[in-house]
């Protein structure tokens, strides 16, 4: 297509920009954050560190297991009528769990209502964050990804300040209200629409997209463009585009995040903790996560910036298994650390190599399976993470009331994070050579395998770093129509130029 532009790289995207750096820091934040009650929670209902800490795990489960859900919502409804749904969750669930009495209760509300709402907010703003920048997107991802240190440094503390001055309940009701922000960032993700950068040689009517992208405006449902293209149909879109899974790239990508969840936040979560029973004051205790949120608010931008080098950014995938290794032997180096200027050490060692974790995890996915695709790819990538983290933090957690010992800890979930960094660089190295040979010879059959509604979307797939025009990646995101949809569309184009 001739009128095919890039994403625009700036302009409203930095608003854009601001919202995924709020949703991102709730997102990642408030699963850690909630730690800072454990102790008053496992007092009040008498329960053990196990079963309380299925509270963040719970909710980190949601995050990342209704991944798919998100995705088929994105696609039918848009990105921000679904933001402004899951806003409302996520602050119902917190107001509701003041009033429990149970822990199970707890569950359902905590867990379940705001993990769900949360990811709900936070996996359109990622869809729409790559719409809005494609030469930037680096620098963008680690500027978004930034949100989860800074809300981190600031969250624990007040944390702790609403615990002593309110309760745990006051707390979780207070911190409920604050939820309602993620309401404000979805109201700001409008689409980049051709209709509001119209460019020469192409009129408002060029195509017949002016009622599409009018529809979209209207109700802010994100990248919904109902489009047609000139001399034909439109192709069907599936929901949810399994076909990725056949990608060797995407599932070396799938096995690494596995392996990672199943460790990367252990020590986060239980560092508080750890803290405590080593006699470090509840309050040190608690900013030892914020000198761990500080580190990460330099070490996330910075890498981001980094990886937007020309020289680095096709080595992306090695980047990130170098952060992965340096996350992994961090835990493992630590393990024995019980004075708080070892602990500190260890904050400072963990934010950075895991600020680089988190600015580089979703551009690896991006480069590796293009943003037409990111939508579904970023929701199985997400359901597979969800089984590592049920299975991580709460084993962990009963390792820890069964052995009394956080060292064994330390080393299991440094292992696995150093694990999933070399399994990365050494796949990366051997299958994706593979990969970039038998391209050339077969450029369809990167997800051929699906039907042959796919096969538009197949052929620039291959180069994993070929970026699609905007208006391609607004067609993949449109909703699912039905058969003789596309076909009124198509015939109404000349009414529509001509009311135009």
């Amino acid at each position: 297509m001739a009128m095919g532009a890039g994403p625009p790289d700036g302009g409203w995207g930095w608003v854009v920009l601001a919202a995924c750096f709020v949703i991102t820091g709730f997102a990642y934040g408030f699963p850690k954050a909630v730690s800072v009650f454990f102790r008053a929670l496992m007092r009040d209902f008498g329960a053990g560190y196990s079963d309380t800490a299925w509270v963040s795990s719970i909710m980190l489960a949601m995050l990342y297991g209704t991944g798919p859900v998100s995705s088929i919502l994105v696609t039918r409804f848009g990105c921000r009528p679904v933001m402004l749904a899951g806003g409302l969750l996520a602050a119902a669930g917190l107001a509701l769990a003041s009033f429990a009495t149970r822990l199970l209760e707890l569950y359902l509300t905590a867990g379940v209502l705001t993990g769900l709402g949360l990811a709900l907010n936070f996996q359109p703003s990622l869809v729409m964050l790559g719409l809005y920048f494609e030469r930037r997107r680096p620098l963008a991802n680690g500027l978004a990804a930034a949100g989860s240190p800074v809300f981190l440094s600031a969250l624990s503390p007040l944390g702790q300040r609403l615990l002593e001055r309110f309760g745990w309940r006051g707390g979780f009701l207070l911190f409920g209200g604050l939820l309602l922000h993620c309401c404000a960032c979805g109201a700001v993700m409008r689409p980049p629409g051709p209709a509001r950068a119209p460019r020469a040689g192409g009129g408002v009517g060029d195509a017949g997209r002016v009622p599409g992208d009018a529809e979209a405006g209207a109700d802010g449902a994100g990248p919904r463009l109902r489009t047609a293209p000139r001399g034909g149909r439109a192709p069907r879109r599936r929901l949810l585009d399994v076909a990725v899974c056949a990608d060797r790239a995407f599932l070396v990508y799938v096995i690494t995040k596995f392996l990672m969840a199943l460790g990367l936040f252990v020590p986060a979560i239980l560092l508080v903790n750890y803290a405590k029973d080593s006699g470090v004051p509840d309050s040190e205790a608690a900013f030892l996560l914020s000198i761990v949120g500080f580190v990460d608010i330099v070490a996330r931008p910075a890498c981001g910036a980094l990886a937007g080098l020309a020289r680095l950014r096709p080595h992306v995938p090695y980047l990130f298994s170098l952060a992965l290794l340096a996350n992994g032997l961090t835990d493992l180096s630590s393990a024995n650390a019980r004075s708080y200027g070892a602990l500190v050490a260890f904050c400072v060692a963990f934010g950075l190599s895991y600020g680089m974790v988190g600015a580089l995890q979703f551009e690896v996915l991006m480069a590796t399976v293009g943003a037409p695709r990111f939508p579904s790819a970023l929701g199985l990538v997400l359901l597979v993470e969800a089984v590592a983290v049920l299975i991580g933090p709460p084993s962990a957690g009963r390792l820890v009331d069964a052995l009394k010992n956080y060292a064994i800890i330390f080393y299991l979930a440094g292992s696995e994070v150093a694990l999933a960094g070399i399994f990365m660089a050494v796949a990366t190295f051997c299958c994706l050579r593979c990969h970039a040979q038998d391209a050339p010879a077969s450029p369809a059959s990167e997800g051929g395998a699906s039907d042959t509604e796919a096969e538009e979307d197949s052929a620039p797939l291959p180069a994993s770093t070929e970026v699609p025009s905007r208006l391609e990646a607004l067609e993949m995101l449109s909703p699912l129509t039905g058969p003789p949809e596309p076909e009124v569309e198509a015939e109404a184009r000349p009414g529509h130029e001509e009311s135009v």
